[in-house]
């Protein structure tokens, strides 16, 4: 009877993983078979260098898309990566108890709060900030920007990045902090020069898992972004992401368009799968 048990038990964990890895094949099925043929017609080249998007014309250019997702991408990261780990690390090492039961209920609450109510306080609060600041030094502008998105997504990055980061702390041994210690070694230094290093690995896969976020996130983005296809290098003008560009549009798209948008999401599909790739690389040349 306990063979059977474990035997049963086997093929629901076995089933269990099929069905994981069948999704996700399903999902790659679909999206390749329903966006290679847009991106033949259209033009590999022309879809992913064009510099418009005119639906009404049968133009179809990502590259402003592709650049407004780096762009935001890059900026939530410079903001959320840093204060998120040093969080961490504050939680890990110098954080009371008595404030970090406080702490720690709200750094998880911030990550069950809905996109739309991130994207309600980056109109009412950061739009209008950055648009105060800017009539300050003489700029006319909306406030939906580059640089509210990535203020945003900043923010929406922090319960990952804070989480995956101080578990990754957590798991360090005392023994090397202990040893450091011994040597002469500092409070301070033996954290950011010893433990830090040791928990590289886990603290990459925070990162990693902060830009999945932000490379992904749509209804906040599109609440402060702007959502204006163009090129632009500049942080207090609007721009769209390929996320916001498939939920605006997806809608009432037919025939071509449609099948663009789906490329669409093909080519952010590899943007996330080149990512996860490159993790994976640098954790086994650290392992080796």
């Amino acid at each position: 009877m306990k063979n059977l048990r474990e035997t049963l038990m086997h093929i629901v964990f076995f089933v269990c993983a099929l069905t994981s890895i069948a999704a996700v094949v399903l999902i790659c099925l679909f999206l390749f078979a329903n966006g290679i043929p847009a991106m033949k017609e259209i033009g590999l080249l022309n879809f992913l260098t064009g510099a418009k998007w005119k639906p009404g014309n049968d133009i179809y250019g990502i590259l402003p898309m592709i650049l407004g997702s780096i762009y935001i991408t890059a900026g939530a990261v410079v903001i959320g990566v840093p204060v998120g780990l040093l969080t961490a690390i504050f939680m890990a090492f110098y954080c009371p108890k008595k404030l970090y039961g406080l702490l720690k209920p709200c750094t998880e609450l911030l990550a069950g709060i809905p996109s739309i109510v991130y994207g309600f306080f980056g109109m009412v609060v950061i739009v209008p900030c950055i648009r105060t600041v800017a009539a300050l030094f003489g700029a006319d502008i909306s406030g939906s920007s580059i640089l509210a998105a990535s203020v945003l997504l900043g923010i929406m990055i922090l319960p990952t990045v804070i989480g995956v980061s101080e578990a990754a702390l957590r798991a360090v041994p005392s023994a090397y902090y202990e040893g450091a210690v011994a040597m002469g070694a500092r409070h301070e230094r033996a954290i950011f020069t010893v433990m830090l290093p040791a928990a590289k690995s886990g603290v990459l896969a925070g990162v990693v898992l902060g830009i999945g976020r932000a490379i992904g996130e749509t209804m906040a983005v599109i609440m402060v972004a702007g959502n204006q296809p163009r090129l632009t290098g500049n942080m207090l003008k609007g721009i769209r992401t390929m996320t916001a560009n498939i939920v605006i549009e997806m809608g009432y798209a037919t025939g071509l368009h449609r099948e663009a948008l789906i490329a669409t999401g093909v080519v952010l599909f590899v943007f996330i799968l080149i990512i996860n790739l490159t993790f994976s690389i640098l954790k086994r040349r650290k392992q080796a």
